[in-house]
């Protein structure tokens, strides 16, 4: 992988992330459209560049993650985010290696990149009355539920950030009090996730954990630091053009996208490959 290669995937990374689209299926398309080879350490960049959109959300909600003038306030934040996450951490450790025998097959991805997107379509529809209106109203319960909705997202074309804020729709919340509280519920889960590659995994052919990978030569440490900086300033422009967006005109222009992107991929991969 090339600095180009390494710039473009963290570009797709920081646009994706946050927007219901699928940050997977815009991965595997770039990935087979430019020849990049899936060794151990671009399987360990597509993952570890999550810090940088992590520290993305971080930096434009900081008063919420490190407001402190109320104890009870920040307590009830931080156990919220923490029951929410505890779904996603059982049953992705639990499913880890189906998950990644599925990425290799982009067809699936396309066909549940599709149906997301049909979904998107009637969203704002089947949820018209709201009575969340902020983070503070939304109770443990919720929280654990919402978590629960996040887990679709193991099934790679679902979108973490879809299913999360379907979740938060259907437990009441609206769509930018939904939008909001799946960002922050996206610190803690992507957050482990690149700990648990960067720090636990040990990859098959190299026989190195992740820290190993990247440490492993000046090259790849120049593209572990691009790439977050990269997603990092992406993933805020991404993040407050997606608010603007929902505020307007609701989920249907990303429903749309994800049906053009997923016909798309379907005929790429099927026929023009």
């Amino acid at each position: 992988m090339n600095t180009l290669q390494a710039f473009l995937i963290a570009v797709i990374e920081g646009l994706t992330e946050y927007l219901p689209v699928s940050s997977t299926a815009h991965m595997v398309f770039l990935s087979s459209y430019f020849g990049i080879q899936e060794d151990d350490f671009v399987k360990l960049f597509q993952v570890s560049i999550q810090f940088g959109a992590i520290l993305a959300v971080v930096a434009l909600y900081w008063k919420k993650f490190f407001d402190f003038s109320s104890k009870s306030v920040a307590i009830n934040f931080y156990i919220k985010l923490i029951c929410a996450v505890i779904p996603a951490l059982v049953l992705g450790k639990l499913f880890d290696d189906k998950i990644e025998a599925v990425l290799g097959d982009p067809i699936p991805i396309a066909i549940v990149l599709i149906l997301g997107g049909i979904i998107l379509l009637f969203i704002d529809s089947r949820f018209q009355s709201p009575t969340v209106l902020q983070e503070e109203d939304i109770t443990i319960k919720k929280a654990i539920t919402i978590g629960f909705w996040q887990c679709l997202a193991m099934m790679p074309g679902t979108s973490r950030s879809a299913a999360s804020i379907i979740g938060g729709m259907q437990q009441g919340l609206t769509r930018h009090a939904a939008a909001e509280f799946s960002f922050f519920l996206a610190v803690p889960t992507m957050m482990a996730v690149t700990c648990y590659s960067v720090f636990l995994k040990t990859y098959e052919t190299s026989q190195m954990k992740g820290y190993e990978l990247i440490l492993k030569s000046n090259e790849n440490i120049q593209l572990f630091l691009i790439g977050n900086v990269v997603a990092f300033i992406v993933a805020i422009i991404a993040i407050k053009f997606f608010i603007e967006i929902i505020k307007k005109y609701g989920f249907k222009p990303w429903g749309w996208y994800r049906i053009i992107v997923g016909v798309f991929l379907l005929i790429y991969f099927s026929f023009l490959k």
